[in-house]
């Protein structure tokens, strides 16, 4: 430890000494210029451009669009330089960030999620993609020395933005890359997962964060925020109660919000923020960038290239997939997550091998795509880049794995009789979605040790022996159980787990345990009302067995040798879902009394994984 201090201390002024150094290049070589650039209703968009000095050739232009504000507004310079953005610096791009309508320095009103609108007839019908194409427009007639080729990007919401920026059929956009874009909300996004609101996302970042507030002028000042006290989220999310309580303290301020809530279903409106509604001739090549393990929107990568390639099949689409969290690919550390390791720089493989030569080879005709397949995707558990000409891969077999008795995972169906296992639902007792005490939501939950909640009498867990052989999984995930229980409600959440040999030594940076390591390698929610119809929902009978079937996303992990595979099931996973009342009511109108203990049943045999082997 003593000789890793040392290390540090010598190595860490050579990377401040870098660092200074592209600090002083680029502002030696770079102009900063601050313009609102007006759209066809006249509203004005603050934007920042920094252009290079040097005319010896044409330059591209990278734009991204923000929400979140294109600060440092005056003089000062956006640090480029602190991160793998400085290679594009170095190429010598034009790099435009744009404060979206509605935000910070930009004129107009926001929205959270602005529909598409395809068919614009007026000035005043605007959406994203025409102040995408007005801003383009703007920028190739008069940023000086630029070459006529335009590049977005984005990630999370500036995703959504770079998403919309596709649709917006300006000839000079020619590379978009959404990267963890905030695609459905509804269905796997931010605010939700197959209907369930995720509570602490969703409430922490509309109204905690304060991103949902009104704005009623341009301003560089962040919006008022919501001090959410305390330490721990669980005790905090539980003594508020029912939803009714969260919404009382937004006040009528947070039209998202109440909107969230005078909409359970899905419906139009949900429908129309779907930000693949408008996929249809695509014509900027796209590269959908996400993380295996991303906790925000892990949902919106998978699903943005499966439309694309479905509704807009001429596009050049292509998929990356790393172990990575929410924007990790962005960032110089991809090695690990949690404690779980990757064993090389998966960060800095992406940026150097994939993003960088293919916004070079669309923006400045330089290099090749040779390298980079249709889909490239990082398969943990073995730790390794997959390069494939289609995913799913073809070579993937549907493989069904059943829930037997005595906690038994099989490949093969039992030929006994009909039998089940039953746990108690507690709403005033659900399970936590991680084990240690903290307030945010932690981002390593994705890969975290699931021995805690093995331990609860409420959730039920089923093992394989130790496998005999590699299993690689690549590709949806589906639950499908057959269920009963005593009320009318509840929620399924099915969880995928890799169990490591018991001899496998500490993490040799955490000094967590590792032996018996309960891997979580997917997991997601399903609200069981939601079963037959998310447009109209249906009360379950009391008692009778049913059906309750539903997709995950997808998996790209290896289960090695000496390894199992186990699948757990509970009811709630709070206070990341938020808890069914277990009754068939409005769960965002639901009293604190509407809370009640049900009794679960979950079949064996009938009950099962579908496992997408690939061969």
């Amino acid at each position: 430890m003593k000789k890793l201090y040392v290390l540090l201390f010598l190595f860490l002024p050579f990377v401040t000494l870098a660092q200074n150094a592209d600090s002083v290049w680029f502002v030696n070589n770079y102009i900063k210029k601050e313009v609102s650039i007006p759209m066809r209703d006249g509203v004005k968009l603050f934007t920042s451009i920094y252009q290079p000095k040097y005319q010896s050739e044409k330059h591209p232009i990278l734009i991204t669009r923000t929400p979140y504000s294109c600060a440092p507004y005056g003089t000062a310079y956006r640090q480029y330089w602190r991160s793998y953005m400085m290679q594009y610096v170095k190429e010598g791009y034009i790099l435009v960030i744009q404060d979206i309508r509605g935000r910070w320095m930009s004129e107009g009103k926001f929205e959270v999620v602005r529909p598409f609108n395809p068919n614009k007839k007026t000035n005043k019908d605007i959406d994203e993609a025409s102040d995408t194409y007005d801003s383009i427009d703007w920028m190739v007639k008069n940023i000086e020395d630029n070459n006529g080729n335009v590049g977005v990007t984005g990630i999370s919401f500036p995703g959504f933005y770079a998403t919309e920026a596709a649709l917006s059929g300006h000839p000079a956009l020619k590379a978009v890359s959404p990267q963890a874009p905030v695609t459905d909300r509804f269905f796997g996004d931010d605010d939700h997962h197959n209907g369930v609101l995720f509570l602490m996302d969703a409430f922490d970042f509309h109204v905690g964060y304060g991103f949902s507030q009104p704005r009623p002028a341009p301003t560089t000042k962040p919006a008022k925020t919501f001090d959410i006290s305390g330490a721990d989220n669980y005790a905090w999310y539980l003594k508020m109660g029912a939803l009714p309580h969260f919404t009382k303290v937004t006040g009528d301020s947070l039209e998202f919000w109440d909107n969230m809530m005078k909409h359970p279903n899905l419906d139009a409106w949900w429908k129309a923020r779907d930000a693949r509604s408008g996929f249809k001739n695509v014509k900027p090549a796209m590269l959908v960038v996400g993380g295996l393990f991303d906790a925000e929107d892990g949902y919106g990568a998978w699903n943005t290239y499966q439309a694309l390639l479905k509704k807009s099949p001429e596009t050049t689409s292509k998929l990356v997939m790393g172990p990575w969290y929410h924007g990790q690919w962005a960032s110089k550390d991809g090695t690990r997550l949690g404690n779980v390791r990757f064993d090389s720089n998966t960060a800095e493989w992406f940026q150097n091998n994939i993003e960088v030569p293919w916004f070079n080879y669309y923006l400045k005709g330089k290099g090749s795509l040779d390298e980079i397949s249709k889909a490239t995707i990082f398969f943990s558990g073995e730790n390794k880049w997959r390069k494939f000409k289609e995913w799913p891969p073809q070579d993937v077999t549907p493989t069904p794995i059943y829930l037997e008795e005595n906690g038994k995972l099989s490949f093969t169906k039992s030929a006994k009789g009909q039998s089940f296992d039953t746990y108690i639902s507690d709403p005033a007792k659900p399970v936590p979605y991680a084990d240690q005490i903290h307030f945010n939501r932690t981002r390593e939950y994705m890969t975290d040790d699931q021995r805690f909640a093995a331990r609860r009498t409420d959730v039920l867990t089923f093992s394989t022996d130790t496998l005999k052989e590699d299993i690689t999984l690549a590709g949806p995930l589906v639950a499908d159980l057959l269920v009963s229980i005593s009320n009318t409600d509840a929620d399924f959440v099915v969880k995928l787990i890799d169990v490591l040999p018991e001899k496998t030594p500490r993490n040799p940076v955490t000094r967590y345990p590792m032996g018996g390591y309960q891997m979580l390698v997917r997991g997601d929610i399903m609200r069981g009302r939601y079963r037959n119809s998310f447009e109209k929902p249906e009360a379950f009978v009391p008692g009778k067995p049913t059906q309750v079937k539903f997709t995950l996303p997808d998996v790209a992990h290896t289960f090695k040798k000496g390894h199992r595979i186990m699948v757990q099931v509970q009811s709630s996973w709070f206070p990341l879902a938020d808890r069914n009342p277990q009754q068939f009511v409005d769960i965002y109108q639901a009293k604190d009394s509407d809370f009640v203990k049900e009794t679960i049943n979950i079949y064996h045999d009938e009950s099962k994984l579908v496992l997408p082997v690939l061969k």
